[in-house]
């Protein structure tokens, strides 16, 4: 098999691994305008926050420590005992659910039947908000996230796929920690899509998005939908932060993931779970493929923009994405 075929498959599937982690993040968007009918704007400071309380608390960090020691003049920074990892990662559970609560309390419940605008713009207040306040919390600089994730290339597939090619060719190089991100994001999939469709919360979260009203009429509270949902894409979120926070570093920069969740969301739909992954591998896929065949020509780069061009094409076509419901309105 010749050796530029080979690296365009593992070129495809590296992409295929790096659309996994995209949509980890739409995963999050879709669940809340699933149950509100809103563009969350914080899904990606949300991956941010929980990987900054994981990291804090899994290296036993105090809280507010910058702040206290401004105020009091101290010199604390740790408690001195650090916890392990899955102790870690419930504890940040916890934390989103808390924080699930609070943004219901505080934010949602004073805008029941609000324009979707109106939503929109309480979300971007919250992330500008969660993001100053994680940096108050736990700190700016860059941490190292390790909750015994497997890192680097899996020498397996480099020694079984090493003979397709020629002397020069070495194996596909696939990065393990995408391969569980993979797993991962499946597991999550499938467990969402069951719940939306045969739980009772799952039906009362649809009946919640189609109109706020009518599903109070019946008895459905929407406090409690909007709190249950929060949580659970605050557990996305968690999921996304792990991923992308022990591939890169959790970093402020981290909320930016957010962005490449856009044209994931636009190809693949707002309203669908599968669509977030149907449309995230599409993205990351597309993306490496066009940088490692037509990158060259046109001076490389093209992953920063390639995404958001096919989402214009499919906005033009297909402004409802693969799979998204399409709205017919009479007049």
């Amino acid at each position: 098999m010749p050796d530029q075929l080979l690296y365009g498959i593992e070129v495809m599937i590296n992409g295929l691994m790096a659309g996994v982690l995209y949509a980890l993040v739409a995963l999050g968007f879709v669940l809340i305008f699933k149950a509100s009918g809103i563009f969350n704007y914080a899904q990606g400071v949300l991956a941010l926050f929980a990987a900054l309380t994981l990291v804090g608390l899994q290296q036993g960090q105090v809280p507010f420590a910058h702040l206290i020691n401004a105020i009091f003049g101290t010199e604390i920074h740790h408690f001195g005992w650090e916890l392990p990892a899955i102790v870690a990662i419930v504890l940040t559970m916890g934390v989103m659910v808390l924080l699930a609560i609070v943004i219901e309390k505080f934010i949602l419940k004073h805008l029941v039947n609000q324009e979707p605008i109106i939503l929109f713009m309480a979300t971007i207040g919250l992330a500008y908000f969660l993001e100053g306040f994680g940096d108050i919390m736990w700190g700016s600089d860059i941490k190292t996230l390790d909750v015994g994730l497997p890192q680097g290339g899996s020498i397996w597939i480099e020694e079984k796929t090493a003979a397709l090619g020629g002397d020069g060719f070495y194996g596909f190089f696939i990065d393990r920690l995408d391969i569980v991100a993979a797993l991962v994001a499946a597991l999550l999939v499938i467990s969402l899509t069951l719940f939306s469709q045969f739980s009772k919360q799952g039906r009362a979260l649809r009946a919640v998005a189609d109109d706020h009203q009518a599903a109070l009429s019946v008895g459905i509270s929407l406090r409690f939908i909007w709190v249950l949902v929060w949580s659970i894409a605050g557990f996305v979120a968690l999921v996304a932060g792990i991923m992308w926070g022990a591939k890169s570093g959790v970093q402020f920069s981290l909320s930016l993931i957010a962005l490449k969740a856009l044209p994931v969301l636009m190809l693949g739909g707002f309203t669908s779970i599968p669509g977030a992954i149907v449309g995230g591998l599409i993205i990351g896929v597309g993306e490496k493929l066009f940088e490692f065949t037509i990158g060259p020509m046109v001076g490389g780069a093209t992953e920063n923009w390639f995404a958001y061009v096919l989402a214009l094409v499919f906005l033009v076509f297909r402004p409802q994405g693969l799979f998204g419901e399409k709205i017919i309105e009479r007049v």
